[in-house]
């Protein structure tokens, strides 16, 4: 289930790499097209793909609004009481009675009772956390661990690996080093890996570093004569930083599902940590990408593993861990189980946040080129395109073809909107009237950008929204700034449209551009991560 090497791809996976990038041009390219057969029919097909868009905008600010209200109802359960009521469902339904537990609790509670021969303990369960670190200083790893040492859950059934490069240097050996003597002796076990350089057939990335510590991580369990079953692996990076009921969470989860071997289990992702310190527009950035996290978790068909994620030990053994040939092992991840068990894998999310970072450089014009390098990053997840093609369409397997053509076409199709979206949207209604010299004939060629600014300003009632939940997202105002500050969380906004296009359509195409000729990216480009004291 690997990607195959650069040399290995023939001719008909090369094609499939072309895709993203030959659909995107080409539906960019639509309106010119149309533009210059009949102006008319090119206004028609811009309105509709508006209208289409202001739907989805409606449907997405529904979502934030109910994912806002669940998050914040998840993080407020004692979720060990939950767990310690799974053991002992009879004890438990007497509460459920006076109204206390919510419903999807009671069900999983009659779930255990039917599966009182066959079902896992708390008692059982171990909580491992590999933290992938590259060079980042004490200031970022530092409190990464102090947010697991803050968990509702027992320290001693925590295990932490912290998952260095060696070609981060002796600097950052050194500094691992010293938080493992330090805070080991806190959990269960604790300890460093080192990640070799220059292993043959590895790109540059955190996939080969993480399972370099997965594979460590194996050993140590076979020491201790623990079943994989019984082992939660959660994945952060150095500056994710779990919220206290994240760990007791994902276990409730794990127990509570009838296959957790067969199942990923997904936090929210929130780019909240350092967000009163970073310029405007990467707050923008950020924001919106917290929200769209919110959004997936409530739509489980579209969810898939991005950046912190937890899975059974037994699944990663299964899937020989993490790719070690993509920059993008966490939402590959995701494809590499699904083919391996045959289509019979889900994503489960798990509404309880993960902090992150939002991207800050040490100067304002470093920070806008690292947050582009990170987008792009991130969207070179169309590489997936050409192995699902691959691995679930020409190779013989025996997923459900109808569940593989839907989550095809949605990979498809969400990369291209990914990086057509925001320039049609924001442009697509000038090109009939300014590029066909006939378009002042057509009435509605003519009134397009009229009746697109219309359209448009009603959907701008979604951003309202958007600030709402953002206000309300914000952790506490660090005392270096004053309360003017919170004015300019409200201005900030003004830089949507600049954001969107640059740092999610153009990010995108430029991803898939470099794909369609062939230029890899074959290194993970770690995003500077710079600390405001």
């Amino acid at each position: 289930i690997e990607i195959p090497l650069v040399k290995e791809r023939d001719r008909t996976y090369r094609w499939f790499e072309r895709l993203p990038g030959i659909l995107s041009w080409s539906t960019l390219a639509l309106p010119v097209v149309l533009s210059l057969i009949s102006p008319t029919l090119a206004a028609y097909f811009i309105i509709a793909y508006l209208l289409m868009w202001v739907v989805k905008a409606i449907a997405l600010n529904i979502r934030v609004v109910q994912g806002y209200r669940r998050l914040n109802q998840h993080m407020s359960y004692e979720w060990m009481k939950l767990v310690d009521e799974l053991d002992n469902p009879e004890k438990a339904f007497a509460r459920y009675d006076q109204g206390i537990s919510p419903a999807w609790h009671y069900r999983n509670l009659i779930n255990m009772q039917l599966r009182a021969d066959n079902r896992l303990h708390q008692k059982d369960i171990l909580n491992a956390a590999i933290i992938a670190v590259y060079n980042e200083s004490r200031d970022i790893i530092e409190p990464t661990i102090q947010s697991i040492l803050r968990s509702e859950y027992d320290k001693k059934k925590l295990v932490v690996i912290i998952a260095y490069e060696e070609r981060g240097g002796a600097e950052v050996k050194e500094t691992v080093h010293s938080l493992v003597e330090q805070y080991g002796s806190n959990f269960f076990h604790m300890e460093a890996v080192e990640h070799p350089k220059d292993i043959p057939n590895e790109v540059i990335g955190k996939g080969g570093n993480i399972t370099f510590a997965g594979r460590r991580l194996k050993v140590w369990l076979d020491e201790q004569h623990k079943a994989y079953e019984q082992v939660i692996v959660t994945t952060l990076d150095a500056d994710n930083r779990p919220h206290p009921q994240y760990f007791a969470a994902v276990s409730y989860a794990y127990i509570a599902c009838p296959d957790p071997v067969h199942t990923s289990f997904q936090p929210i992702s929130m780019f909240t940590n350092n967000i009163w310190d970073v310029p405007a527009p990467m707050r923008v950035v950020a924001t919106g990408n917290s929200f769209w996290n919110i959004v997936l978790a409530l739509r489980p068909h579209m969810l898939r593993n991005f950046a912190s994620h937890s899975q059974s030990m037994q699944t990663l053994i299964d899937t020989d861990f993490w790719s070690v040939r993509t920059i993008v092992e966490d939402g590959h991840q995701f494809w590499r189980t699904y083919f391996r068990y045959n289509g019979q894998h889900e994503v489960v999310p798990i509404m309880v946040p993960i902090y992150q970072d939002a991207v800050l450089a040490s100067t304002y014009v470093k920070t806008l080129r690292a947050q582009f390098i990170q987008v792009r990053r991130w969207a070179w997840g169309a590489t997936d395109i050409a192995y699902v093609l691959q691995y679930g369409w020409r190779k013989k397997n025996h997923i459900p073809k109808w569940d593989l053509f839907f989550k095809t076409t949605r990979l498809i199709e969400g990369h291209v909107a990914w990086a057509t979206a925001s320039l049609i949207l924001l442009l697509g209604a000038f090109v009939p009237l300014y590029l066909a010299p006939q378009a002042s004939m057509s009435l509605v060629a003519n009134q397009l950008p009229i009746i697109a600014s219309r359209i448009q300003t009603f959907a701008m009632i979604g951003l309202f929204v958007s600030v709402y939940f953002s206000i309300r997202l914000l952790p506490p105002k660090p005392p270096r700034y004053k309360t003017r500050h919170r004015i300019y969380m409200l201005i900030q906004w003004v830089y949507l449209p600049f954001t969107t296009i640059i740092y999610s359509g153009l990010a995108a195409l430029v991803a898939q551009t470099r794909l369609l000729f062939g230029r890899y990216l074959g290194k993970f480009d770690v995003t500077e991560k710079a600390v405001k004291k």
